[in-house]
């Protein structure tokens, strides 16, 4: 697999997964401003992960999803965490746990995928920033 298709695919499993965590998060969520907030983070991995499909189409690469087993973890770990506590606090502790994780693998990706296309950087670029904002927002919540 080229770059290109490394960097798209890392895009799409990443905006990927923040489907998934906040689709999860946004049912258990009981502060409606939160849940607002949740919501408009949604609404943008969405767009970025229909961004990254539609990119890895034109360019004739087959997106390769997060897995089942992944989704499964994740899915677990956060039924795990929020067992005891489901405050707004805590939830939004987890989500900027995972959106430093993000930070950091955007940055190592960006780097290591340099000569990646324009758009395709331009993407990840977006992604990171969206990703570090999403760490500012939550930390109101805390």
């Amino acid at each position: 697999m080229n770059g290109n298709a490394e960097l798209l695919n890392f895009i799409y499993q990443n905006s990927q997964m923040g489907i998934e965590t906040l689709h999860q998060i946004i049912g258990i969520v009981e502060d409606n401003k939160f849940k607002e907030r949740l919501e408009s983070q949604y609404r943008e991995y969405k767009m970025i992960n229909k961004e990254s499909e539609k990119l890895l189409n034109s360019n004739g690469f087959d997106e390769k999803g997060i897995s089942a087993f992944d989704k499964i973890r994740t899915y677990l770990m956060i039924n795990i965490q929020t067992l005891t506590d489901k405050s707004t606090s805590h939830i939004a502790e987890m989500l900027i746990i995972g959106s430093n994780m993000g930070v950091i693998d955007a940055i190592k990706n960006l780097k290591k995928y340099e000569n990646a296309k324009k758009e395709i950087n331009e993407l990840m670029d977006r992604l990171l920033k969206f990703e570090e904002d999403n760490i500012k927002e939550l930390k109101e919540y805390l």
